[in-house]
């Protein structure tokens, strides 16, 4: 029924399963979907992290397709497809042009595990049968560009850098060029870890953008932000700030194994509309899957 990341993705999702049992084991004491089945149903949606408005809706749904209605697995069946429509999207995977090379930019904070999701994307898209290319534009970060190089090194994948501090724009420029001269199917962009208090960090993202789009047509093809599961809300905030500065097309959702709070995953989507693209599920570099809403939501409600 599910795909071969689905053991990997419900072995990762054990500390946020744990905190989903409290959900499944209220189905399964039966009685009647009443006012206090209700109130318990909220509070432990809550207690999973899933979000206000999310368990709003949810709950609303409930009570008037089931009140008074004797508890069933019908109920469960129904709360589990209004979660997986929740997360439901058109818009899986990568956003290719049919025109010259697809380019990816990655935005998220320092810390998000951006610099090793871009190494995961890189691979899973040679895996895939892209020629690839990743241009370390954040320059203000030493370790950044090594710890990159390394990834690249390991995993066959070219790169375009430059000195510690220099123009992450030049970066760009350089990466677009060679992306075009020799026919590279994809370009993943990185970009400084930033927040909206840094402006010059967010001026350097809109430098980098400009020169992509004016060396490439249509480029930034996708603009991925990386968020931490294991902030939980936090990362609510991160990506509704993210959204209010840059033209983000979709998220990353890593470290979910670390985390008992990748219920946010429904806060996060209700709140700032993007799809849900990719998630990471471990530190190996084969960790990092296309967004599949049936089997995460699958994968929640499996003891």
């Amino acid at each position: 029924m599910f795909g071969k990341f689905f053991t990997k993705l419900k072995k990762g999702l054990t500390k946020t399963r744990d905190v989903f049992t409290g959900v499944v084991d209220l189905f399964r004491g039966r009685g009647r979907v009443d006012k206090a089945f209700l109130e318990e149903l909220e509070k432990r949606l809550y207690l999973a992290d899933v979000g206000g408005y999310a368990v709003g809706v949810i709950v609303e749904r409930v009570r008037q397709g089931f009140l008074d209605k004797e508890v069933s697995d019908d109920v469960q069946t129904f709360v589990k497809q209004q979660l997986r429509e929740m997360l439901t999207d058109a818009s899986p995977g990568i956003n290719y042009t049919m025109n010259g090379p697809t380019v990816v930019m990655i935005v998220g904070v320092n810390g998000s595990g951006k610099t090793t999701t871009i190494a995961k994307l890189a691979n899973r898209l040679k895996s895939e049968g892209k020629k690839v290319v990743v241009a370390a534009c954040d320059t203000f970060r030493a370790a950044a560009v090594e710890q990159l190089t390394v990834w690249c090194e390991r995993i066959g994948c070219d790169i375009v850098k430059n000195a510690q501090g220099s123009d992450p724009a030049s970066v760009a420029h350089d990466a677009c060029e060679k992306a075009k001269a020799r026919g590279f199917d994809v370009l993943i962009v990185d970009t400084a870890g930033r927040l909206h208090t840094q402006a010059h960090l967010m001026r350097e993202l809109e430098k980098i953008h400009k020169v992509v789009t004016r060396q490439i047509p249509g480029a930034p093809h996708d603009t991925l932000m990386v968020l931490d599961a294991t902030t939980g809300q936090n990362a609510v905030t991160q990506a509704e700030m993210f959204s209010k500065s840059v033209k983000c097309t979709g998220i990353v959702l890593t470290k979910l194994d670390g985390s008992a709070k990748g219920g946010a995953i429904f806060a996060i989507k209700q709140k700032v509309g993007l799809p849900v693209k990719y998630v990471g599920v471990g530190e190996g570099i084969e960790d990092l899957d296309v967004f599949n809403p049936d089997e995460y939501v699958e994968a929640l409600f499996q003891k």
